[in-house]
């Protein structure tokens, strides 16, 4: 299964420079393999509502979690009081010390383009390096 950060789900919501990428990928995956943190869902939530893009949310939240069954993952008190020693081991922000913890502790391969993933024991995995 695959944990897709919040970075691989905008890039194609805001039609960014790799969205055919993301696209490609996600139809090449079954969507019961994949996965996002509520951090993610939150996320995208108040980016996309900044942006007065209501819609796209909308949008968003039925096709991944009504209709395709993205899994959803959110992170236990436990594991929340992991994250500061997270970002201090691996010199990352919260919301990737979070995507961190939560792909570990559910054993996911996680998908990200952003690359202080690189410098952690798990790593990441690109779209197209998937697809």
């Amino acid at each position: 299964m695959y944990l897709i950060d919040t970075n691989i789900w905008l890039e194609l919501l805001l039609q960014q420079d790799k969205a055919e990428e993301v696209a490609s990928f996600l139809k090449s995956i079954d969507s019961s393999s994949l996965a996002m943190t509520d951090f993610t869902l939150y996320s995208i939530g108040i980016i996309l509502t900044r942006l007065k893009k209501y819609e796209i949310f909308d949008d968003f939240v039925g096709d991944t979690l009504e209709e395709n069954s993205v899994n959803r993952i959110s992170l236990e008190p436990d594991e929340l009081r992991r994250i500061p020693s997270i970002q201090k081991q691996y010199c990352l922000d919260f919301d990737d010390a979070y995507q961190y913890i939560a792909a570990t502790g559910n054993s996911l391969t996680l998908v990200s383009f952003d690359s202080d993933f690189d410098k952690t024991q798990l790593g990441r995995k690109t779209p197209s390096e998937i697809s």
